[in-house]
């Protein structure tokens, strides 16, 4: 077969037709098949002219989809003037193969598209060489079946979708390149997040860091830029940030945090991908809170609610066994950062887009303590929905809940008495020769890192105030 066809086509003409074996366990929005892999398409510049879609209780071996089926694919193509079919799950180097020879067609799968939006929107050396090092392990045992997938780690100007990339600048590259060229980026990518993590790690310690995850596209960076002083590039389409930014956000009361904007979840996400970017997702794993922005607007919402909490899920459980696997080598305890699993809050996204409000209250049945949302910045006349709220939400993780407390502080405990006057209410005082007793109302977890503050001037010392009508318990 003639493979020429696979670089003959610009990316902003490239027509497409994409195709899908339905198995019974497979994960998909069945009121619109194909509505995500239509979008990854567009993204990656593709033009989308029809789709085909077959039920199988399990792949073809050799081509994924049944051989008559294939033939109906090629007819489509030709039908449609489509050069490229897109496949909504990855495929074997024989079956591409296979498929190509049957179809007489360009044929991609879902990862290569994946990592080719990646390729198109890394713009930071970190996000290039992960872009790269993803590329060149999807290729890796590609080499000996599919030469001409080599072409998408070619750097110079795009030839369709799938052919971009940052990549090694030789056309013709055998497996020892490819773990040279590996080896070398890997090293140099390690040097960066090493000094990344030091730099998650000092923040962690030094504030309360709240991370932003979801599904690509739920409004993360919208909901960033509004409660920050933004920055985050914000667009209606997938994969708009591929980099985690942080700004301060002030929570009032005298409470910031640090807010970070992380990339977005997908679908059967490209497992070399997921590893590559697992420094970019270093301040999810490592975040006291983390905020899920899921937009139940998409009529896809359950499936994608689904998707990010599995990811999350994965994600922490490798965090945990590494850091297990580091307490059980047994010396220098001391040096391994304490961590545990942050705290969920799932954020109701763009909840003025439905239709009605039933549909806001199946959500909030199906997650307790859930929280209406919208991303959009607000104004003094009309305030935008629930981002008060989710500032107070955080606010008391930041501090605890709050309890009536009497506080016995020396006068001299100057950095206390601010802290408490900025980030608590003083009910009363009683000034004492050289101290002062302060009823106070404030969050739980301030009074206790007040308590055990190791740079207090003085003893302090703490009592519960009597009880008042309204008290939630006492404090622990």
């Amino acid at each position: 077969m003639n493979t020429s066809h696979r670089n003959e086509v610009k990316i902003q003409s490239e027509r497409a037709v994409l195709a899908a074996v339905r198995l019974p366990d497979s994960r998909y929005n069945q009121a619109d098949p194909f509505g995500e892999l239509t979008a990854l398409a567009e993204q990656a510049g593709a033009v989308v002219v029809g789709t085909l879609e077959q039920q199988l209780a399990r792949p073809v071996a050799g081509s994924y989809m049944g051989t008559g089926k294939l033939e109906e694919l090629k007819s489509l193509c030709a039908e449609l003037n489509a050069k490229t079919v897109i496949f909504d799950h990855e495929l074997s180097p024989k079956q591409i193969a296979n498929i190509e020879k049957t179809v007489e067609r360009k044929v991609l799968d879902r990862s290569e598209v994946i990592l080719d939006i990646f390729a198109s929107r890394a713009t930071t050396h970190e996000a290039k060489l992960q872009v790269e090092i993803a590329q060149l392990e999807y290729t890796y045992p590609r080499l000996r079946a599919m030469w001409t997938h080599l072409e998408r780690i070619v750097g110079g100007s795009p030839g369709g979708v799938g052919t971009r990339g940052p990549g090694e600048q030789q056309l013709e590259i055998d497996r020892r390149l490819v773990q040279q060229r590996k080896s070398h980026l890997k090293r140099e990518l390690s040097v960066i997040q090493a000094r990344k993590t030091r730099s998650v790690e000092k923040r962690n310690v030094d504030s309360f860091t709240v991370g932003l995850v979801g599904y690509t596209n739920a409004g993360k960076s919208t909901l960033f830029n509004s409660l920050t002083e933004g920055g985050a590039y914000a667009d209606d389409r997938l994969f708009a940030t591929l980099m985690t930014r942080t700004r301060k956000w002030d929570l009032g009361q005298g409470v910031n945090v640090m807010l970070s904007d992380t990339v977005g979840f997908v679908r059967d996400l490209p497992h070399n991908l997921v590893a590559s970017f697992r420094a970019t997702l270093e301040e999810a794993t490592h975040a006291n809170l983390l905020l899920i922005v899921l937009d139940v607007s998409d009529p896809s919402a359950e499936l994608q609610y689904s998707e990010v909490i599995r990811t999350l899920d994965e994600l922490f459980d490798e965090v945990e066994r590494e850091y297990k696997r580091a307490l059980s080598k047994g010396a220098g305890h001391a040096n391994i950062p304490d961590w545990k699993r942050p705290v969920r809050l799932v954020l109701l996204n763009k909840v003025d887009r439905l239709r009605d409000n039933r549909e806001l209250l199946v959500w909030q049945q199906k997650i307790p303590q859930s929280l209406p949302i919208s991303s959009l910045p607000g104004t003094e006349e009309k305030p935008s929905r629930g981002q008060e709220e989710l500032a107070r939400r955080v606010r008391e993780a930041v501090l605890g809940e709050d309890r009536e407390v009497t506080l016995t502080l020396p006068l001299r405990d100057s950095r206390t008495l601010h802290t408490l006057e900025t980030r608590a209410e003083i009910l009363d005082r009683e000034y004492n020769a050289d101290s002062v007793t302060l009823r106070v109302r404030a969050g739980t977890r301030l009074l206790t890192q007040l308590r055990l503050d190791p740079d207090a001037k003085g003893p302090m010392s703490w009592k519960p105030a009597p009880s008042h009508e309204g008290d939630t318990g006492p404090m622990h």
